[in-house]
């Protein structure tokens, strides 16, 4: 492992960290000018689903302007997650042993697009399920008039919930890696697992008994993948230990 000065390495952390600054406004930069078509197609699952002749609403002045903007940066920081990625592994890449390389780089890879997975499920296969049914619940003589702030916050809230969600089986594999947990109580947990993940999909998503299936099962079927997942590369591990 190299040692490396105090100095020298608070000199690196600043260049990666403006790096990734960097990147991230130069993504931001060229996503500006379509901002209204990026939140357009962030709206589109509530706009497909109001009645005819209906149409979001925006109750602050400067809403119209900031909440465009703020999905662009969303974007642009998804967007930029490549060159982000880059130089946090090249800051702490020098200091891991091989083996920690080994682990490390393809659970930040597979975390990321993990992440991505759950965001991309909760855009086309959750929201026009829960919009469809606020749609339908709406009582007559009531008019469906979202504020795009609050639609904003809810789709934020929405993403990192599903996003958060699809990161179950790097978790599991973390804590079996570690020696926290074993298999055999990762099998046991399983019956546990399953009300555990009802229960935070009622908490998290509305109240639709369909959206709240559609959290628990890819939840509960992801910590499966986390077990099969540990399951494998223990036994990877195994073999490169015989071979040694």
């Amino acid at each position: 492992m190299d040692q490396q000065p105090l100095l020298a390495h608070l000199i690196e952390l600043r260049t990666r960290f403006v790096r990734i600054a960097a990147g991230l406004l130069l993504t931001f930069l060229a996503l500006f000018h379509w901002s209204g078509d990026i939140y357009h197609l962030m709206a589109k699952p509530l706009l497909d689903v109001l009645p005819k002749g209906a149409s979001m609403i925006a109750t602050d002045v400067t809403a119209p302007f900031f909440v465009p903007v703020k999905v662009t940066m969303l974007v642009a920081f998804v967007l930029s997650l490549p060159n982000t990625l880059y130089q946090i592994w090249a800051f702490i890449a020098p200091g891991l042993y091989n083996h920690e390389k080994k682990l490390v780089l393809p659970l930040v890879i597979s975390s990321v697009l993990l992440f991505m997975v759950g965001m991309l499920f909760a855009y086309f296969a959750v929201f026009p399920v829960v919009f469809g049914f606020m749609s339908a619940v709406t009582p007559d003589g009531v008019s469906m008039m979202t504020d795009i702030d609050k639609y904003l916050s809810f789709v934020l809230g929405m993403f990192v919930a599903f996003g958060v969600t699809f990161e179950v089986p790097v978790v599991v594999l973390l804590l079996n890696r570690m020696g926290i947990v074993s298999l055999a109580k990762l099998r046991e947990g399983r019956p546990y697992m399953i009300v555990a993940a009802f229960v935070i999909a009622a908490v998290v998503t509305p109240p639709d008994v369909l959206s709240q299936v559609m959290m628990a099962v890819p939840l509960w079927l992801l910590y499966e993948a986390g077990i099969v997942m540990a399951q494998l590369v223990n036994k990877q591990q195994k073999t490169e230990v015989v071979d040694e």
